[in-house]
């Protein structure tokens, strides 16, 4: 599962390089030898894919709702292990890296030659980690393991009883796991790199708001609630699943939380940056890493700010004529009339408006609501993605707690629903792809393209033309602010001070949304460029195919192909659309 492309995995990755080396190979092939070849790759990267989603029961239960179905046997039950130089890690990616190698690329089908340089890419990235050590942060307010783990937990779904024991015994893992954290960051600490002191009280103001009521705690109503509809039970199991979950939730999964707390509060403090990754040892080389595994992108920062510039420009130069043309817009934005009549209502209307411009898809969904204790730390809506064998349920959350406009909300339900992410989820499903594409979790192409169908979601909304069309400029222009900040902070050295001198010029003087803004990016690096870089990157490639093709560019053509190929780092996406580089 993967929460919109925020949560991590804290497990070992699936480790993955690249090489662009196309197999020239020499003479007439038989069909049966290219069959051939084709299998032993599939088989491979099956073995690789089946290894990988065992290295902890949350990943396999959220990749497959039925191991057994792919031989996976009953393993030990385990939330996984916070790890860091690890030989063995390293040892594990050259065997990766080499056994990828030894196929020939030119023997391979188009879909094995797009999962050939996927992970050859990401296998090759991935090893740069080592030079990195302790530098990665797991926890925040927001997009933390300990922000995330509450939704991993209630939306683990119970297929038979063996699931409910193993989510039983992971809540009982959960103090223990808690404590490799705890140790993580000590760690972190003596070495220079532990989080400053806001990053610090926004987790411990999540960690006491999940536990302050512990008998009436979020997870005690999603299993009871679980519990009951599972007709694999028998009443009095079900009342004994109840009480002992209850048992679990006092005895380990509170204490977690509670040790968590107690730990992190006597680490206050300590922190030796208060800025950017500019200013830590190998710190711009490792957000450079970052922009890479996170967001896909492998050019230069002075590239990506001159890009960014460049977007900018032209928003601001589109919305100043508008303005021109209009000047009530302002007034407009901010006393909308448009009306939602519920979420449900918006994804059908969305789902008959978006097939102008994408491949037509139909799926079922369900809309769940955040729980009050997580609320103030979660993002404003959320989609979870299914296991890959069953391809459902699709869940997309919302948080009342953000809400600010009906539109606001319709475009949010675009990004998570259609087009977006659950959209995209399924359209990628579809096209049958090899499994190991499900192992890496590509979040530059994933929340880009969400992003991306967000100014054709403003555009289908039944509102004054001029009026959403300036309101997308309003946000593309607000995330491109962020993305320049999120680079100027960690790449270029940016301090707050300079941060507010760089908004100041865009009448934005407020110090403590700036302090906000600012602490935001230094809390989660190249969060922002996942979603804004990712778009920009889209949209550029759309803008070259058509350029390429003229007359004959289609729009929906080119949305087939891009959600054929699926995620994956844009240099391997542009390799296969038939771009140079």
């Amino acid at each position: 599962m993967k929460i919109s492309g925020y949560l991590r995995r804290f497990f070992l990755p699936l480790i993955l390089i690249f090489s662009f080396l196309a197999g020239s190979g020499v003479g007439l092939l038989s069909r049966q030898y290219v069959l051939n070849e084709d299998r032993k790759f599939s088989h491979y990267t099956r073995q690789i894919f089946l290894s990988e989603i065992t290295s902890s029961t949350l990943n396999l239960h959220y990749t497959l709702a039925h191991p057994e179905d792919y031989g996976i046997r009953a393993a030990s039950v385990s939330l996984g292990e916070i790890k860091t130089e690890d030989a063995a890690a390293c040892s594990i990616l050259e065997n990766y890296e080499q056994g990828i190698r030894n196929f020939s690329y030119g023997k391979l089908s188009e879909e094995n030659q797009i999962t050939f340089d996927t992970l050859l890419l990401y296998f090759h990235t991935l090893q740069e980690s080592k030079n990195y050590p302790y530098m990665e942060e797991i926890l925040s307010p927001s997009l933390g393991v300990q922000a995330q783990l509450p939704i991993l937990f209630a939306e683990y779904t119970f297929y038979d009883k063996q699931d409910v024991e193993d989510y039983l015994a992971l809540l009982c893992q959960t103090d223990s796991y808690f404590q490799s954290i705890i140790e993580y960051e000590e760690e972190r600490s003596r070495r220079g790199y532990f989080m400053n002191d806001a990053c610090l009280n926004g987790i411990l103001k999540q960690c006491n708001e999940f536990i302050k009521q512990p008998e009436a705690n979020y997870l005690l109503k999603t299993f009871e609630d679980k519990i009951q509809t599972a007709d694999f039970l028998s009443q009095k199991e079900k009342q004994d699943y109840i009480e002992q979950n209850q048992s679990a939730v006092s005895k380990h999964l509170i204490p977690a939380y509670q040790l968590l707390i107690k730990n992190l509060a006597q680490l206050q403090g300590t922190c030796q940056n208060k800025k950017g990754l500019f200013y830590f040892p190998n710190g711009k080389e490792y957000y450079i890493y970052l922009l890479k595994t996170q967001v896909g992108v492998y050019d230069s920062p002075d590239s990506i700010r001159q890009q960014l510039f460049a977007q900018l420009a032209e928003d601001y130069t589109e919305m100043g004529q508008l303005l021109s043309q209009k000047p009530s817009l302002v007034s407009d934005a901010l006393h909308s009339t448009y009306q939602v009549e519920s979420p449900e209502s918006a994804l059908k209307e969305l789902q008959k408006s978006y097939s102008s411009d994408f491949p037509s898809l139909s799926a079922e969904y369900q809309i769940k609501y955040v729980d009050d204790s997580l609320e103030d730390f979660l993002s404003p809506a959320f989609y979870l993605t299914p296991p890959v064998d069953t391809m459902s349920p699709n869940t997309i959350y919302i948080n009342q707690a953000n809400r600010t406009s009906d539109l606001e909300l319709y475009t949010t339900l675009a990004h998570e629903g259609f087009p977006g992410h659950l959209y995209q989820t399924q359209y990628f499903h579809h096209s049958e792809p090899n499994l190991s594409r499900y192992l890496p979790n590509f979040s530059g192409y994933i929340e880009g393209w969400a992003t991306y169908v967000e100014p054709y979601a403003y555009s289908y909304a039944q509102e004054d033309e001029d009026l959403t069309r300036f309101l997308w400029l309003n946000r593309s222009i607000n995330l491109c602010l962020y993305s320049m900040i999120d680079l100027g902070t960690h790449y270029y050295g940016w301090s707050l001070e300079n941060v507010k001198h760089y908004l100041q010029n865009f009448g934005i003087t407020n110090e403590q949304i700036v302090e906000q803004i600012y602490q935001a990016i230094l809390e989660n690096p190249v969060n922002y460029m996942k979603y804004y870089l990712g778009y920009l990157n889209f949209k550029h490639l759309r803008e070259e195919m058509q350029a390429l093709q003229g007359d004959s560019f289609s729009l929906k053509k080119f949305h087939e192909q891009v959600l054929s190929i699926g995620p994956t780092q844009f240099p391997v996406l542009r390799k296969h659309l038939g771009l140079s580089f």
